[in-house]
Order: structure tokens, then sequence, then C-alpha cells
């Protein structure tokens, strides 16, 4: 059968926002019909003459609403952020290297306001439901990239992870989502949650999909280097440490099941795991008892949008950056001195091993009506961050698997700072092996 052209698959992506039955409105905040029309059928001509601009040419990409567009402003999430954000003068740095790469931007999609928090509800501009049960949350807080990937509304999504923005609306919806080392793809142009942690990343139905646009955002295809069809590693011989206590406490029935069956597969594939008491955890939380690095970092960000318009925040929201607030400086300083040490500790605590494996989320989705309590919410909240955050506090690269359940569950893989490429090659046979 003749593939599909890019114009016909970008029809097909429209035609599943449009719908009225589905998550389009929600899940899209901006659709750019026309001028993707333009892109995918320059891109169709190009393939007409054999002519490729790389790995991403041709592929339908939503963008995440923090993201800079030329000549709009920028959203991220926020009623009062549409009100006031100025036209972004140029496009976000990874938007640029896209589109320089053929890609078809289709959408700017729905976020959690200001990218902070890991459920996806957003009161502004309503909360897209969970592809696989659409009472329940899709996670954030890319959580309208998760839906659009997942409900066939693109290919690929790009999205931002802080504390486990990329993986947990990953997890929860049942793809791919990977969060490279932060240096990794600029952050030029896109708005700011934490300037210390943040990263950005996609999310996907696979691993390859993956790897293409991380090729073409941290701009290796523009400096000389052509990208190569990812070759997955051999299972047979690679070392997984499961760390004991945290991050495996309190697990769901769900995800415990699921993880447990995974790391038994991963056994008879050869992999060899080892339980690892990892005491580096137990100093992050000690670090993190002063208020966490995010926070504050926020409150720096949003603090004359908090006292001009606090009623216009997501209540949820506001009552976090409002916490970030009350962070003394000596105490944010010293947080960001401790992290640094620990970094390098960590750095070298994984040098044993391959990865670091341990379920993306310890929770499946809430539902939508339960996190309508603040309390269940905040409580919520802080379980679906619990295991991702560890990734972005320690400076490593991570990616969330989906694992085989009743309701979406992920594995989430974390390796060194650095070695994007070889968690990738290792996540593609760990995918393969997941779904046979």
């Amino acid at each position: 059968m003749k593939p599909l052209s890019c114009r016909d698959r970008l029809e097909q992506a429209l035609a599943r926002i449009a719908d009225p039955k589905g998550e389009g409105a929600r899940a899209c905040l901006t659709v750019y019909a026309e001028t993707a029309r333009a892109a995918a059928d320059a891109a169709d001509a190009r393939a007409a003459q054999g002519v490729s601009l790389g790995a991403l040419d041709g592929a339908i990409v939503g963008i995440k609403d923090l993201f800079d567009v030329a000549g709009e402003p920028t959203r991220a999430g926020s009623k009062i952020l549409a009100d006031e954000a100025p036209p972004a003068k140029s496009d976000a740095v990874a938007v640029r290297r896209l589109r320089a790469g053929g890609a078809v931007i289709i959408a700017k999609t729905n976020m959690t306001e200001i990218a902070l928090g890991a459920i996806g509800a957003n009161p502004h501009f309503g909360t897209p439901g969970n592809p696989r049960d659409r009472a329940r949350v899709p996670g954030g807080s890319s959580a309208g990239a998760a839906v659009a990937a997942a409900d066939g509304m693109c290919e690929i999504a790009i999205g931002s992870d802080t504390g486990g923005s990329v993986r947990i609306p990953a997890a929860l919806c049942g793809i791919v989502g990977f969060k490279p080392s932060r240096q990794r793809i600029p952050t030029a142009g896109v708005f700011p949650l934490s300037t210390t942690l943040d990263s950005v990343g996609p999310l996907a139905r696979s691993v390859a999909d993956c790897a293409r646009a991380d090729a073409v955002m941290s701009g290796e295809e523009f400096a000389g280097e052509d990208f190569a069809p990812l070759e997955a590693s051999p299972l047979a011989g690679l070392r997984f440490g499961v760390s004991q206590g945290f991050p495996l406490e309190n697990m769901d029935a769900t995800v415990s099941a699921a993880f447990s069956a995974a790391i038994e597969r991963l056994q008879k594939a050869g992999v060899r795991i080892t339980q690892e008491t990892v005491s580096l955890f137990d100093e992050m939380r000690q670090v993190n008892a002063y208020g966490g690095i995010v926070q504050p970092e926020a409150c720096a960000i949003h603090q004359d949008r908090l006292k001009r318009r606090a009623a216009d925040f997501d209540p949820n929201i506001r009552a976090r950056i409002e916490r970030g607030c009350a962070v003394s400086a000596a105490d944010y300083i010293g947080m960001l001195h401790a992290r640094e040490r620990l970094v390098r500790a960590m750095d070298r605590r994984l040098a044993a091993l391959d990865a670091l494996v341990m379920p993306t989320t310890g929770i499946v989705a809430p539902t939508i009506a339960e996190v309508a309590d603040p309390e269940i919410f905040a409580a919520r909240n802080a379980m679906l961050l619990r295991n991702t955050s560890v990734g972005n506090f320690f400076d490593l690269c991570g990616i969330s698997l989906p694992l085989p359940a009743k309701l979406p569950a992920g594995l989430m893989l974390l390796a060194r700072n650095g070695h994007d490429h070889a968690l990738l090659r290792i996540s593609a046979a760990v995918e393969k092996m997941l779904a046979g």
C-alpha cells in the first residue's frame, strides 16, 4: 500500500482536532491549519524530488503553549499572560530548528498554568481527558501534548520537563516521553518555570520518534551529523539498578503489578538487576525540605503578577507560588549549593550502572472529579512528581516507556547526564521487549 502523503496525514490530524466528540478543543489551544497545510505541501514536493531536510521532514508536530511563536503572545496556559504578554519577536530556538528540519507545526497544546504541576488540569482553557479514560486527568504539565500525541492530533509533541512534565503525562496517557540532559536542547524562547531545572523534550508513540525529534532540536542534524535510524542495544548484560525504599513506597496496585512484571521480563531478557541503596535520595529530600528550587524560582518570575492579579491564577498554582515566595534567599542559595554537590555525587554513583529503573509515577491517573478537592489535588500532585523529580534534581536524562496495564503506567529509565544516545538505544530495546 502506498504510504500516505504528508498532506493526507495532516488532514487526518486536523480532523481529529476538529472532532466535536474528541478532546481537540481542550488539547490544542491554537491550530495552525493553513500554515501547516503549506508546510505539508512543501514536504510532499521535496519528497517527490527525493530531497529531505532531515529526520523530521514532513512529521506532524505539536508544541506546548510555552514555546514562542513569532507574532503571537506566549500564554503558558495562563489567563494573565494571554491578556498581557506581548507578541513574541521570534520563534523559540527549538521551534526554529523544527521548522528548519521540515517539521509541520500543527498546533500549540494546552498545559498546566505556567507549567507548575503534574495533574494537567487547567481551569482557564479546559482539562483534556485522558485518552484511556476521559474521566481521568492526562497528567502535566504537558497535558495537551500527551493527549494530542496519543489521540493522533499530531505524530510528535514537544513539551518541557522541570520535575517530570514530559514523562508524567506520557506515563498516564500510555505513550513515550523523553527528558534529555538539561543542556542538550536550548530553552531560549521557552517561557521559564525554573531557570535551574527547565528542559525541553518530546512525547510520541515510539522511542524512535522521540529520538528523531531530539536529533533535530538538539541541533545535531545542523552540525553535520546525519541522523541514523535508532539501533536498539542488546539487553543481555545491561546493568539496571532498582532503588530500595524511596521511590518505590506507596505504589498503587496497578503500578506495583506492572512494574514487578516488567522487572521479571527484564531479568529473563538477560538484564542484570541489582538492588541499590541510594542514600543520595535521602539527602535530596533533606535539601527539598527547605522549600525546593522550583517554587522560589517561580515566585521570582511571577511575583508581580501575583501582586496585581492573584485572583486570576488557578488557586492550586497560586498556592505553590506563594509557598515559593516564603523561601528565604539564604535557604534558596543553600539548596543550589547542596544540589551542585549532590549532582556530582550521583554521577559518580551511577558510573557502574547503565540505568536506574523505577515506575514513572507511583499511581495511575486520578479522576478529574477527585482532584477538584484542593487537599486531594495537592496529595496526588506530590505523588505524581515524586519519582520523576529525581531526574531533574540530579541533572540526569530520563525516559518513560508505556507498561502493559489496565490503566496506563510508565517504566522510567534514568541515566547519567550526557548519556542520551545510550539511553535511547537501551530504551528502544526495552520498548520492543515490553510490546512483545
